[in-house]
């Protein structure tokens, strides 16, 4: 019995070791978690913005504000595309 659970724990141990990332890897994860969330402040910064353009409290927006909003959107899915790019191409090297 000892044995067999000795045989388990070194083969879960030996799995782990094999699915962990290099440094490089965690690098450049870091690197595109950066790239994420400075791109989610930027689209932040533009919503406030976009709120500010909208002084009424009607529950409509302008067109001003809504052209932000938008914008602020592109940014954050333009920022979330790299990071994802970012991130494959960190797998692919660590694959190698």
């Amino acid at each position: 019995m000892k044995k067999s659970i000795m045989i388990l724990a070194a083969s879960v141990s030996l799995a782990t070791l094999g699915a962990c990332d290099s440094g490089t890897e965690n690098a450049q994860e870091q690197q595109a978690d950066t790239v994420r969330d400075d791109a989610e402040v930027q689209a932040d910064v533009m919503e406030v913005q976009a709120e500010a353009l909208d002084s009424k409290t009607d529950g409509m927006d302008t067109a001003a504000e809504n052209a932000m909003e938008d914008k602020a959107e592109a940014v954050r899915e333009k920022g979330d595309a790299k990071a994802d790019a970012m991130e494959d191409n960190a797998d692919a090297q660590d694959k190698k």
